[in-house]
C-alpha cells in the first residue's frame, strides 16, 4: 500500500503528487475525484461572498479539473482508464443544507463529467459521476443539526422512500462499481444515490 496526502484546492501540489505516484507505479488507472464540500459557508445565496464561491468551486471543481489533467495522458497513452466523479444530489436538485456556491460546483462536476466521457471514450477512458444525497457522516450530520430543527429532519427523512440516510458504504459500492469492468459500456451517466428522494 502507497499513501500520499495532497492539497486539492492546490494546482501545483496535486500535479506533484500525481506525478510522483505515476513515476513510483509506471500508471494510473482509476481516478476517483472525491475531494469536496460546502466548507461551511453560508447557506442564504446573499450571504455567500467571493471568497466563498471561490474557495468552494476551488476545491470542488478545480481539484477534479486539477487531478484529472494530471492523469489523463497516461491513461490515454495506456488506452485504458476509469474516472469516478463525485456531484451531488445538491447539483441536480438542489440543497436544503449547502448554499447555491456548492448546488452550482456539483452541477458543473456532472457538466465536465459528461464532456470528458465524450472525449475520452476513444482512447479507452470511462468518466462518471455519482451524485449522493446526504451522507451522514459526522461532519454533516454537525451541518444538518445546525442548519434544520429536528422536525424538519424527520420531514426529510420520510421524503426518502427507503427511509435512511446514504452511509458510506453506499458511496462506496457505486465507486467500486464504476470503478470496475462490469461497467465498462457506461459512461457519461450522473448516478443519482439518494434512495428515491430525487428521480429522474
Amino acid at each position: 500500500l502507497h499513501a500520499r496526502r495532497m492539497d486539492s484546492t492546490s494546482a501545483q501540489d496535486v500535479a506533484l503528487q500525481l506525478r510522483e505516484v505515476l513515476s513510483r507505479h509506471g500508471r494510473i488507472d482509476i481516478l476517483v475525484n472525491n475531494a469536496g464540500g460546502s466548507l461551511h459557508t453560508p447557506f442564504p445565496y446573499l450571504q455567500e461572498s467571493d471568497d466563498d464561491w471561490q474557495r468552494v468551486m476551488d476545491l470542488n471543481v478545480m481539484g477534479a479539473v486539477w487531478a484529472s489533467k494530471a492523469v489523463l495522458p497516461a491513461m490515454s497513452q495506456n488506452g485504458y482508464g476509469r474516472i469516478v466523479n463525485f456531484g451531488s444530489k445538491a447539483g441536480r436538485y438542489g440543497s436544503l443544507i449547502a448554499g447555491a456556491n456548492y448546488a452550482a460546483a456539483k452541477g458543473a462536476i456532472a457538466a465536465m463529467t459528461r464532456q470528458m466521457a465524450q472525449e475520452f471514450g476513444p482512447m479507452g477512458i470511462n468518466v462518471n459521476c455519482i451524485c449522493p444525497g446526504v451522507v451522514m457522516t459526522e461532519r454533516t450530520a454537525g451541518l444538518w443539526a445546525e442548519r434544520r430543527s429536528e422536525q424538519e429532519r424527520e420531514q426529510v427523512l420520510a421524503t426518502i422512500p427507503v427511509r435512511r440516510y446514504c452511509e458510506v458504504d453506499d458511496v462506496a459500492a457505486a465507486v467500486a462499481f464504476l470503478a470496475s469492468e462490469d461497467s465498462r459500456f457506461i459512461t457519461g451517466i450522473s448516478l443519482d444515490l439518494n434512495g428515491g428522494q430525487a428521480m429522474a
